[in-house]
């Protein structure tokens, strides 16, 4: 299935020292009738390690599936199996503790954060955003989305993913909710899937109305900070009138990435302490009625997005343009999360790796897979690539680039790349920190964000 994100790698094995930081409920190697090791999640800087052999698979076999991923542009790999770090790339130690932008997996993010709000009473899924949007903000048809529609990405709005990404990647726009508020809707909110970036932005906003505090502090206080990640390791930008982005722009280090995912594959568990209701997340990892290979955000099952089409069929990832991946196998107790630029190939070009984003994933799991002592599935064999098929045209819509300026029927009324609705607006680049621009956070200024 083609997706594009928000805008727009050998490999030695890492030595993994038995024992460190983990919870064994088995030193033995299995597949001799022993059970495999077990580790703990940590909150702190390093991980619980294990040896491959220690949950199942090859040292030698995993290591070639961590080097062709090292020659494809994978800035920092790591995997994972029963939460023990069993594999990482020889680039992690150099990259492993940079914010780096992970496009996409952004709207995975704001959809944890929304389930978390929900189980704390402060927002209600199936509501009309009406009830938390200011008064006279939008009119009747907007305001009757639903908070589910935004998160299944069925909000009904006009889209056009790189012209309503592009002026936040400049970054221009005044205020990318108000402005999501103006998009005409084509189609009736819950009936029909469009991938928009628009839509989970005023998702950002609509949950920050909702828990009564900046959406970032929400953030570090309920998601972030229980899993040692701390506020001065990220940045994520905002707009000019200071709301945060959800589409993408979370400028995050890959350790504290892999957190994340470890997170989502524990059911929202970390150590004992419930951060994400279950239910919400099955929900979220779980098709929608509109699109078998979407959830709240996240892709869903097999052949979606960057999941091979031989995944077995729990298989659920959050994704972002680039190939910026969590992978999450819960029949199989793995979790994959890589970082980096692209790295697939076509015989298409540039148009072929833009649409084909699978055939990395594809080559990859088939080696990762058969590294399993006991292969999860058969080998489904090289990688086909299909013809291509999308027309560029389906991601530019003009009169949502013109509506910045507060032209065209996208446009609200009264608001533009100026002014927006009487409200100062902070001048382009403003909002980012030393060193943070659009791929990365990079410098030794301190009050540049990063692991330190």
């Amino acid at each position: 299935m083609v997706r594009f994100g928000g805008l727009l790698a050998g490999v030695t094995a890492v030595t993994l020292i038995a024992g460190q930081v983990f919870a064994a409920h088995a030193q033995a190697t299995p597949g001799h009738g022993q059970p495999a090791t077990e580790c703990e999640v940590s909150s702190g800087r390093e991980p619980a390690r294990a040896e491959p052999e220690q949950v199942g698979l090859d040292s030698a076999r995993l290591a070639d599936a961590l080097a062709f991923a090292q020659s494809r542009n994978r800035l920092n790999i790591q995997v994972f199996r029963h939460n023990c770090l069993i594999g990482a790339g020889s680039e992690n130690e150099r990259t492993g503790d940079t914010p780096w932008n992970v496009w996409s997996v952004t709207k995975s993010v704001v959809s944890l954060l929304t389930g978390i709000a929900a189980g704390h009473g402060r927002i209600d899924i199936d509501a009309p955003i009406d009830r938390y949007l200011p008064p006279g903000l939008g009119d009747s048809r907007h305001r009757a989305i639903t908070v589910e529609n935004l998160l299944t990405e069925t909000s009904g709005m006009r889209t056009g993913v790189v012209t309503e990404g592009l002026t936040g990647a400049v970054p221009l726009d005044p205020n990318s909710a108000v402005q999501a508020l103006g998009v005409p809707l084509d189609h009736q909110p819950g009936t029909v899937f469009t991938y928009s970036q628009r839509t989970v932005d005023l998702l950002s906003y609509v949950l920050e109305l909702a828990v009564g505090e900046p959406l970032q502090e929400f953030a570090q206080r309920e998601l972030f900070a229980p899993l040692g990640i701390e506020r001065g390791d990220w940045y994520w930008a905002r707009d000019r009138s200071g709301h945060t982005y959800g589409y993408a722009h979370l400028l995050i280090p890959p350790n504290d990435l892999a957190k994340l995912g470890l997170l989502v594959a524990n059911d929202g568990n970390w150590n004992g302490r419930r951060i994400v209701p279950a239910q919400y997340l099955s929900h979220a990892t779980s098709p929608s009625a509109t699109n078998p290979c979407y959830g709240y955000l996240f892709w869903t099952g097999p052949d979606c997005a960057e999941n091979p089409s031989f995944m077995p069929p729990d298989t659920y990832a959050m994704a972002g343009v680039g190939l910026q991946n969590v992978f999450v196998v819960p029949s199989l107790d793995l979790m994959v999360m890589w970082t980096g630029v692209f790295g697939n190939v076509s015989a298409y070009g540039p148009g072929g790796i833009i649409q084909n984003t699978g055939e990395l994933p594809h080559e990859f799991f088939r080696l990762l897979f058969a590294a399993f002592q006991e292969p999860p599935v058969p080998d489904p064999g090289p990688y086909v690539e299909p013809p291509l098929r999308t027309d560029p045209n389906s991601y530019i819509d003009t009169d949502i680039l013109l509506a910045v300026f507060g032209i065209g029927p996208s446009a609200y009324p009264g608001c533009t790349v100026f002014d927006c609705l009487g409200a100062p607006l902070a001048a382009p680049f403003s909002d980012a920190p030393p060193g943070c621009v659009l791929l990365a956070c990079l410098g030794t200024d301190p009050r540049t964000p990063g692991i330190h």
